[in-house]
């Protein structure tokens, strides 16, 4: 997905929604911290969302945006509408949004927010969902240096997740440091 493309699904959103604050979730959040970010970290063609202010919009949302849309069938990209309850990251996660106010479409003229996730709350989700593909998306986020392990390790203990679980995160997160010879993978 690219920055034009975040920007065409949010003004999508906020027009189905009537809501003009939009939080984003996944893998394409780092389009609010990264504008071009590297291919590999923006091979996903969905962007998770839910309004700010009114979580359960987040249902139109996906009806209207979501895969197998007319909007997916045009555009090649789509919204997955999602709840703030789906994010299995470090606690705090919310006063760490990153905000970018995305330009109006033509046609409008207020501009609407894009809270998303900051890159090692993004990560550590990431993480936390424990697939293959999340777990590559991690090592190119720290091989890149876009998110330093220590950070990575420090919050891993507030990952809303089990005990076991965190255990695993913070094992597998020293070995990938290990592999990319990161301080803090020894």
């Amino acid at each position: 997905m690219r920055r034009s493309d975040f920007e065409h699904v949010l003004a999508a959103a906020v027009n189905v929604s009537g809501e003009r604050e939009i939080v984003v979730l996944g893998s394409q959040a780092i389009l609010g911290s990264v504008p071009k970010p590297p291919a590999a970290l923006a091979e996903s063609m969905e962007l998770d969302i839910y309004p700010l202010n009114d979580p359960a919009k987040a249902e139109d949302i996906d009806g209207a945006l979501g895969d197998g849309s007319q909007f997916h069938s045009t555009y090649g990209f789509y919204a997955h509408g999602v709840g703030p309850e789906t994010m299995k990251g470090p606690a705090q996660w919310q006063q760490r949004l990153i905000k970018v106010q995305v330009p109006p479409r033509p046609g409008e003229s207020d501009p609407s927010i894009a809270y998303c996730l900051e890159l090692h709350d993004l990560v550590l989700a990431k993480c936390a969902a424990n697939r293959e593909r999340d777990w590559e998306y991690a090592r190119e986020m720290l091989r890149l240096g876009l998110v330093e392990l220590e950070v990575l390790l420090e919050r891993v203990e507030e990952v809303k997740v089990g005990e076991e679980d965190r255990k695993q995160i913070r094992a597998m997160l020293v070995g990938l440091g290990k592999q990319l010879g990161l301080a803090g993978g020894e």
